[in-house]
């Protein structure tokens, strides 16, 4: 029971993590209000935060050898509540930029540190704990624009002062939690960071082989997701509905995707998930229409979202104790870097004068070639497994 508190504290303090990532790109028309400020400063707002979360992941990585992983994301809740309150004073564009830059910081130690943790903390159902904590992450992303919506009808400080209090209270709770529980010894045994990592390169080249190109696909397709909509003849609210859809589904996904990750092996329901992703976006091209898109947008979000717990329940479960915060951590700095660059390099071949069906309709065969040669590997008994 005990365990199971830490977990849920665990699925709060995810929750905030990932709201704080998402919630300045609801306010960027207020920001551009405020300040006031460009669309291209507005921009880089939410690009800071973003880049915040993979500016830290490497060398968290190498404190995981220092320090227990608990007390690692405990760190990381303080970090989020103190620049949440410092962003959600801010006065001036710079101050907003560095309480966003902080407030990303806090996502990507969380992030590197709880995922471990989790592992070993139910080393016997890593896919299912890790679904059950996605969901929470991809609940934050389903409610951030309701909320700010809620909170400019007071002041929209108000949003960036509930991540402050809240990622204070849980992470009080999961100090608390944790101090009441006997922490797993696993990660004892994970003292050499580069050693660790250069020793399980194999399982993250891997690993990066199967689902890079797909998260940087998807990074690009839902950035642009609501542009894309509206070429296809859908309107404003339309178009919004269709992104929505998108998260919504994987809320579902996540829990799913994690509890077949348990049951199914790993390397060929990973490539399955993968390929299945590469199909949709293949069709989604060709479909036109409210219900055909609606229909499409449902399963496309479910695909694109499984794709997450299936590739932490692989290298989670695969690493050894011995290496895994350490390998973890540089297959995580790693792809998060990969998905960044999707967004730019979509607005890139958009503005070069590609047509987004051009676009991802050649990413999809590519990314189906791509999965067609690695199950060939697995078939071969190359992939480490």
């Amino acid at each position: 029971m005990s365990r199971a508190r830490l977990l849920a504290s665990l699925c709060g303090l995810v929750f905030l993590v990932n709201l704080a990532r998402i919630v300045f790109a609801p306010l960027l028309d207020v920001f551009i209000n405020e300040f006031p400020i460009g669309e291209a400063t507005a921009g880089l707002i939410v690009t800071l935060a973003w880049v915040g979360s993979a500016s830290l992941r490497l060398p968290t990585g190498w404190v995981l050898t220092k320090v227990p992983r608990h007390r690692v994301v405990v760190v990381s809740g303080v970090v989020l509540a103190l620049s949440s309150g410092f962003a959600a004073t801010a006065t001036t564009v710079t101050h907003l930029m560095v309480g966003a830059f902080l407030m990303g910081i806090a996502s990507g130690v969380y992030f590197v540190s709880a995922n471990p943790l989790l592992s070993e903390l139910y080393p016997h159902q890593i896919g299912r704990v890790v679904g059950i904590h996605g969901v929470a992450t991809q609940i934050a992303a389903v409610v951030a624009a309701p909320l700010v919506a809620l909170t400019l009808l007071v002041d929209w400080r108000l949003s960036l002062w509930a991540i402050a209090v809240g990622a204070a209270v849980i992470t009080a709770y999961t100090w608390v939690a944790a101090k009441r529980i006997e922490m797993p010894s696993a990660g004892e045994k994970d003292r050499d960071f580069v050693a660790g990592a250069l020793s399980e390169w194999r399982i993250i080249v891997t690993s990066l082989a199967i689902v890079g190109l797909a998260v940087f696909v998807w990074q690009g397709l839902f950035n642009f997701y609501e542009l894309y909509m509206q070429t296809k003849g859908l309107t404003d609210q339309q178009a919004g509905t269709m992104l929505a859809i998108v998260f919504a589904a994987g809320v579902p996904a996540f829990y799913l995707g994690g509890d077949f990750a348990d049951r199914l092996p790993q390397i060929p329901y990973l490539l399955g998930v993968v390929g299945g992703f590469a199909a949709c976006v293949f069709v989604l091209t060709t479909v036109e229409g409210l219900l055909a898109l609606g229909v499409v947008t449902c399963v496309l979000g479910f695909v694109a979202h499984a794709i997450f717990p299936a590739v932490d329940t692989y290298l989670l479960d695969t690493l050894p104790d011995s290496t895994r915060g350490s390998a973890y951590a540089v297959f995580s700095s790693l792809w998060m870097l990969t998905q960044a660059l999707g967004s730019s390099a979509m607005g890139r071949l958009v503005e070069d004068g590609y047509t987004y069906d051009t676009v991802f309709q050649s990413a999809a065969l590519f990314l189906g070639a791509t999965i067609a040669v690695l199950a060939l590997l697995e078939r071969a008994g190359r992939l480490p497994s």
